[in-house]
């Protein structure tokens, strides 16, 4: 088999609400042969992933796999359960997974993943196992298999992230990652959050600076009567042989900036030792500190919001001697302990064995080759960082209250609002102003030893920390997604105009740009999975509409979570033929997507006129709102019985009912975009947006005034149906481009008086040719005279080839060949109507482009305006 192509989707998509990749394979001529067919396929493969014995492949049995090898499998099905099972080798949980056939050899398989490139190499490797197995020869996995373990090590979020993301998606705060490294932000919009490990959008960068200082925070500390170890910054030997003799030996030396220990020697007892440590220190760093041994117990108490959240004792790494072993026999041991790993994957981190650990073993007698004598305890490192091996006792529950208030004085002397305060003491539960001083103070200190202490309470810093960012209870913005065949546009443009009279700041996606508070902030098709994140991400916006379109959904899936309310305006004949939508029952599940992906106490807003929109009800699993045209709809009405919510057109009025309550809205003629109720597909796209406005929670008043001021121009709905008048004739621009759309722009035009009806059509290359063949009937039954135009982009067409099959639709419906027209440029073929109109006549154009065509016509109007200044001069 072969991998012909890859697509990772990040959120929810068509295929699991749970992260996944779709692999698209070729089996080279093996689709219809099962695996006990392959001479020695199944025992090699079993042998080699032993964990494949634990999936039950969804027979709920146990060993259901290899049962299901022994019956006989298919490839593309083997290679899915050997992707998960490879990163399930590796420490990650995944478990969902299918295999598709697309057609013959071509099958596509979908895989749950938790990070990406990791998952992208499993996908490689159980291709490359998958083959090499199917020509009968062994596989060389020893390196592959800790190639893949190194890639997931790499990419891994490390546990402060890991903890606090968690801790955020416990709490519904949606969680989305920016960039390819371990920053990601909690919430969307205004009220999203930036965090990177435990620094966040709140902590100061300054005092991430200061602390980074540890002579510039040691000066801080001592300002405030803090207790600290006494020092100061070494300029050579001289003064460092000085500077220990007034301070007392031992001492430390260490780099005044640094982390995580390293460069720091401590216990440094004479002259000989320090100038030692100094060479070595000066070699790497400019700036070295020195300053008094304080023997004691290692602690670190975490700080967050100004309060003692948790407290550890750090213990270094060590080793007891049984008379027979190695210290490095000693050390593997240690090292095999399952709660330690190479990174900060594990609760503890491996004891690397380095010049360090040879170095200072070396200073009481052993090397890693000596036999430690039986009972003798043997420190491994100077420091007791988790990061090189060290251990965490939990004794949050024994530091006084003296040391607390000590703590809290020192973070808010840094400034710091998350810090690690490191302290030496003998015991944490006698005052430091008795024995002991604050070491350091850092940023960014990591939570893994309060989460997975050695020993002692799980401390969950994570939720203190998640409480500190929200504190004031907002994590997240109102969030709508709007899709279907028709009137999404629309929809989405009302539902943001009446947000706007309700006083939000918002920030909406649709077909002609993305717009943050009406101004439009990058023009073009903006409905799909970056332009969402373009939204979720800006931190102006306080509510967010999302046109969300077939294309985007499939291509990439939600860039959302949740959503507070997802529409479906309806579900029609389009697009049908393109990436694997063949059906009108595709197009459904496609788009049912977005109302499925909405908040238990949200709302789906569906239209119970729409046949194809109801079929998709049983998958949504929030509360429905339900609009339709008529009072007495059999599902509508079934629903306002159940004390459900409904949006309905009665007596020429808008209706909101809900548990018997039926409040009057508004007037349909008095409804901006229906032109006193002419155009009765913009009646169903208010109901579309009343419902979505209703599930918000907006004030009726609001929603009322928002239906009224929003009109069909083209300053408020571009490219939908705006009107203008140029020599007597009205010309309408509007975007229809499908079957449905065609219908239901000429229905409503036709009710415009005129006297000739000019139609201008044009229909995307990639339509099914019934599709196209069908509007240029609609177009035949309805205009006096057409001009048949084609779209620059011809999605694979030649030129001419939709225009002619729009030419025979026109003609099957008996329309007289001498009044159709082919000008294939859209803005000559508007000219052309523009410049053989009569006062009167009523010219719709079907556009691809919509700047150049609103250009034209300002154009136009100009040119009449400026002959009847001419003339009422004359």
């Amino acid at each position: 088999m072969k991998i012909v192509d890859i697509n990772i989707f990040e959120g929810r998509n068509i295929y699991s609400h749970k992260k996944c990749i779709r692999m698209d394979l070729d089996l080279e001529g093996y689709c219809e042969t099962p695996s006990n067919k392959i001479e020695g396929f199944n025992e090699r493969l079993v042998k080699l992933l032993p964990e494949l014995k634990k999936h039950r492949c969804g027979i709920d049995e146990e060993r259901g796999f290899l049962n299901r090898l022994k019956e006989g499998t298919y490839l593309a099905h083997i290679c899915e359960h050997t992707i998960i099972a490879l990163q399930n080798m590796i420490g990650i949980e995944v478990s969902y997974g299918k295999a598709r056939e697309i057609k013959g050899d071509r099958y596509y398989i979908i895989y749950q993943y938790e990070y990406k490139n990791t998952a992208l190499e499993a996908g490689r490797l159980a291709v490359d196992i998958i083959n090499t197995f199917v020509r009968g020869n062994n596989f060389e996995f020893k390196s592959r298999y800790e190639n893949l373990k190194e890639i997931y090590a790499n990419e891994q979020l490390g546990p402060s992230t890991l903890a606090i993301c968690s801790e955020a998606k416990k709490r519904g705060i949606p969680v989305l990652r920016v960039g390819e490294k371990s920053v990601f932000q909690l919430g969307y919009g205004k009220y999203g959050k930036m965090i990177e490990a435990t620094i966040c959008s709140d902590t100061s960068a300054l005092s991430v600076d200061v602390s980074c200082d540890k002579l510039l925070t040691k000066e801080i500390l001592i300002n405030q009567c803090i207790p600290v170890a006494a020092g100061g910054k070494v300029i050579n030997s001289l003064d460092l042989f000085l500077k220990a003799k007034n301070i007392g030996y031992p001492v430390v030396i260490k780099p005044r900036y640094g982390n995580q220990g390293k460069g720091v020697f401590v216990n440094i007892k004479d002259e000989k030792q320090a100038l030692e440590a100094y060479n070595i220190l000066s070699k790497n760093f400019e700036d070295i500190i020195i300053e008094k041994y304080i023997i004691g117990r290692d602690y670190r108490v975490c700080v967050v919001d100004g309060e003692v959240i948790a407290v550890a004792e750090r213990i270094p790494p060590y080793v007891v001697g049984d008379g027979i072993s190695t210290v490095r026999s000693l050390i593997n041991k240690l090292n095999k302990d399952d709660r330690r790993g190479k990174g900060h994957e594990k609760p503890l981190t491996k004891v690397k064995l380095d010049e360090a650990l040879s170095a200072y073993i070396a200073k009481n007698g052993y090397n890693l080759n000596s036999v430690l004598p039986k009972g003798v305890k043997l420190i491994l490192r100077e420091n007791a960082n988790l990061s090189t091996g060290g251990i965490a006792i939990d004794c949050t529950d024994e530091i006084c209250v003296e040391n607390i208030d000590i703590c809290k004085r020192a973070a808010k002397a840094i400034g710091l609002n998350v810090c690690g305060i490191d302290i030496c003491c003998s015991d944490i539960s006698v005052p430091l102003t008795k024995d002991g001083a604050i070491i350091e103070v850092n940023a960014a200190p990591g939570i893994r030893m309060h989460h997975y202490p050695f020993k002692g309470e799980s401390r969950n810093v994570a939720a203190a920390i998640v409480d500190m960012m929200f504190k004031n209870g907002k994590n997240s913005i109102p969030l709508v997604a709007v899709t279907g065949t028709n009137g999404k546009t629309t929809t989405t443009r009302l539902i943001a105009h009446t947000l706007s009279l309700a006083g939000h700041n918002v920030g909406m996606t649709t077909t002609g740009g993305i717009y943050i508070n009406n101004k439009c902030i990058d023009k073009g098709d903006t409905t799909g999975y970056s332009s969402a994140m373009t939204l979720l991400m800006n931190k102006e916006i306080d509510a967010a509409v999302l046109e969300t379109a077939r294309g985007g959904i499939i291509r990439k899936g939600l860039a959302y979570d949740l959503a507070d309310v997802g529409v479906i305006t309806n579900i029609t004949n389009d697009h049908l033929g393109l990436d694997g939508i063949d059906t009108l029952e595709d197009l459904a599940y496609v788009k049912s997507l977005v109302a499925e992906a909405v908040k238990d106490d949200g709302y789906a807003v569906i239209n119970a006129d729409d046949e194809m929109s109801i079929t998709i009800v049983d998958r949504i699993k929030s509360k429905i709102i339900f609009f339709s045209k008529y009072k007495n709809n059999k599902l509508l009405q079934k629903h306002l019985n159940s004390g459900g919510y409904g949006v309905y057109c009665d007596d020429k009025f808008i209706f909101i009912e809900k548990e018997g309550i039926a409040t009057p809205l508004i007037k349909i003629d008095n409804i901006g975009i229906t032109i006193k109720g002419k155009l009765k597909f913009n009646v169903e796209n208010s109901m579309a947006a009343c419902a979505a406005l209703v599930g918000l929670g907006v004030d009726y008043s609001i929603i009322r005034k928002g239906l009224k001021t929003f009109t069909s121009s083209e300053e408020q709905n571009p490219g939908r149906f705006n009107m203008y008048n140029i020599n007597g004739a009205t010309v309408i621009l509007d975007y229809g481009h499908n079957i449905e759309g065609y219908k239901a722009v000429l229905e409503g035009a036709k009710t415009i008086k005129h006297k000739r009806f000019i139609g201008i059509i044009g229909v995307p290359g990639d339509r099914l040719d019934s599709n196209i063949l069908q509007v240029g009937k609609i177009a035949g039954a309805h205009f006096d005279y057409i001009y048949i135009k084609e779209d620059e982009d011809k999605r694979g067409r030649k030129p001419m080839e939709v225009a002619k099959i729009l030419e025979k639709g026109v003609l099957s419906s008996k329309f007289n060949p001498k009044n159709i027209e082919i000008i294939l440029n859209e803005a000559e073929a508007l000219n052309k109507a523009i410049e053989s109109s009569r006062p009167g006549d009523l010219i719709i154009i079907f556009f691809e482009k919509y700047e150049p065509l609103v250009d034209l016509v300002r154009e136009k109007i100009r040119c009449e305006t400026e002959e009847l200044k001419i003339l009422s001069m004359v």
